[in-house]
């Protein structure tokens, strides 16, 4: 592969499916340090530093470097959908591996010379005149004059075997992302409450036959259990005992008492946290069902702080995510002119 493609080479390449995913990485790595126009000495410093860089952060990033900025983005490398076979409704990459997405994006990033990226887990920031110093793994600092949390969300799998390992692959928690796929076959879902109901209801339209399996004794008012009995839901409240699978793809749902129920794909919401303590550590509010809080130009309650992504909103979608952090490179640059003009 030649290592002199232009930018509109790379570009019309991409469009046309005519790069590997290797070969999409060899380009990013080549793009990276040694094609960046910043000195050594001031390697350590950045107008922004971007905590994780999956499409919040790497969206913010291509805004930023547009924008001639430093950048550096700071990454675990574990993107929260890294065990899901395809990502879907972003336009002109439906039905994309993730993968490929993310690798795509940090090679297009990674040509503007004053964007870097580093694979680091950050350990801690805090707040210093005039910005943020920046702690990771080896005990490097860093430091910039406005921080962009991208950090994600960590989803709580529940202790039961099998639901881990078929996490984004057959146990599902979207139907705008993977409905389609699945539309018209026999699909569960497990949730109680409230919850269950309003799952149900969302997903009941894509379903030729619908389980709601609650685990336990079904919590639920009468008027929606009835209303469930209309649409012919059917409702399990035998406990879960394990769900069978093959590299992530469901087979049976096995019970307590022994029985089981063939399945191929099962909905599921569960709990999140957020993926690192620093939002919290550096005082960003959280709303009440844990989020970042952020007003529409991606600012926390923190002066110098931005946050985008899954940590600040429900709505987790590839296309969600990029708008939010081209939204956050935007309002960062333009925080930026005012201060310096």
């Amino acid at each position: 592969m030649s290592t002199s493609m232009t930018r509109q080479e790379f570009l019309r390449s991409i469009a046309l499916g005519a790069l590997s995913l290797q070969s999409v990485e060899e380009l990013a790595t080549q793009w990276a340090p040694e094609k960046n126009t910043m000195t050594q000495q001031n390697d350590t410093f950045s107008d922004v530093i971007i905590i994780g860089g999956s499409y919040a952060g790497l969206a913010a990033g291509l805004a930023l470097g547009r924008s001639l900025r430093k950048v550096l983005i700071l990454d675990a490398g574990e993107p929260c959908n890294r065990q899901t076979p395809h990502s879907h409704n972003f336009l002109t990459q439906d039905g994309q591996v993730p993968a490929h997405l993310g690798a795509v994006a940090r090679a297009e990033v990674l040509q503007y010379p004053t964007v870097r990226l580093r694979r680091l887990w950050v350990n801690m920031v805090q707040a210093i005149e005039g910005g943020f110093q920046v702690s990771g793994a080896g005990a490097e600092v860093f430091q910039g004059k406005k921080l962009l949390l991208a950090t994600g969300v960590k989803d709580l799998m529940p202790d039961l075997p099998g639901f881990a390992e078929s996490w984004g692959i057959s146990v599902l928690h979207c139907p705008y992302c993977h409905g389609y796929e699945v539309k018209k076959q026999e699909l569960g879902v497990l949730a109680n409450g409230e919850t269950a109901f309003e799952m149900v209801r969302l997903i009941a339209h894509w379903s030729s036959g619908l389980t709601l399996f609650t685990n336990g004794p079904l919590s639920m008012e009468k008027a929606q259990v009835e209303k469930l009995q209309a649409k012919k839901i059917r409702i399990v409240e035998t406990p879960i005992r394990a769900l069978e699978h093959q590299a992530g793809h469901l087979q049976n749902i096995h019970f307590v008492d022994g029985s089981r129920q063939t399945l191929k794909v099962l909905f599921a919401r569960v709990p999140f946290t957020q993926s690192s303590s620093i939002p919290v550590e550096l005082g960003c509010a959280l709303t009440e069902q844990g989020h970042i809080q952020v007003n529409d130009f991606k600012k926390t309650s923190v002066p110098g702080v931005f946050a985008a992504g899954d940590n600040t909103s429900p709505m987790r979608a590839v296309a969600a995510a990029v708008a939010a952090g081209t939204m956050a490179g935007a309002m960062i640059n333009h925080e930026l002119i005012v201060e310096e003009f």
